[in-house]
């Protein structure tokens, strides 16, 4: 206990960090994700190829690659400077949108064709009928593996220490360094990562619930 509470710093800045680079991560992620997703369903080609090649670049790319990219590629690129904190941001949300836009699509492929060529025979285009009959029902068909994405995307979050941002998987390092015992503080981590998976686990059941009696 000695260690957690001497050193309630550490595992407040680090968890707090964290908790902000999965909330945006993800809600990025979560965006661009839907926007390609469409991608890979559209009736126009150069969409579709677009779409197919980034999910497969991406997604097939190490996740710590990406984040070595912008770690260390980004700044020779003579663009605007980013820190550390935003750099890993842009990577996990990069990264996590193509696991995102895949899942999707398949949500996409559960929605009877007929739903569709009712929306046209009414004469709603692509984009409406996807945005407004489509995508509502794949986003209900697939909340267990969607939701499984962002707990992935939480655990991921680890890997951006390092690339020297304070959050939780550098607490292990920086408790070395105080001399305290390193197996300790990853137990506490781990337990604190345990407490947040649960949570998402409990919002997903929500959802499921509550958009299930919507239906």
């Amino acid at each position: 206990m000695s260690t957690l509470f001497d050193n309630l710093d550490l595992f407040t800045t680090g968890f707090k960090n964290t908790i902000i680079l999965f909330l945006v991560s993800g809600l990025f992620a979560l965006i661009l994700g839907t926007i390609v997703g469409a991608m890979r369903v559209s009736p126009v080609p150069a969409l579709r190829a677009f779409g197919t090649l980034y999910v497969n670049v991406v997604r097939n790319t190490p996740l710590t690659l990406v984040l070595f990219f912008f770690a260390l590629g980004y700044p020779k690129l003579g663009l605007p400077e980013i820190d550390f904190m935003t750099a890993a941001t842009i990577g996990l949300s990069l990264y996590t949108a193509t696991y995102v836009a895949e899942v999707l699509r398949s949500g996409i492929n559960t929605v009877p064709v007929g739903q569709a060529e009712a929306a046209r025979a009414i004469g709603l285009p692509f984009t409406q009928t996807l945005t407004l009959v489509i995508l509502p029902q794949a986003f209900r068909s697939v909340l267990p593996p969607l939701f499984s994405v962002l707990i992935a995307l939480l655990k991921n979050t680890t890997v951006a220490a390092g690339f020297s941002v304070a959050e939780a998987g550098a607490i292990r390092a920086n408790l070395s360094e105080r001399g305290y015992p390193a197996m300790e503080g990853l137990l506490w981590v781990a337990l604190f990562f345990v407490i947040l998976v649960l949570i998402l686990a409990q919002l997903q059941r929500y959802f499921e619930k509550k958009w299930k009696v919507a239906r």
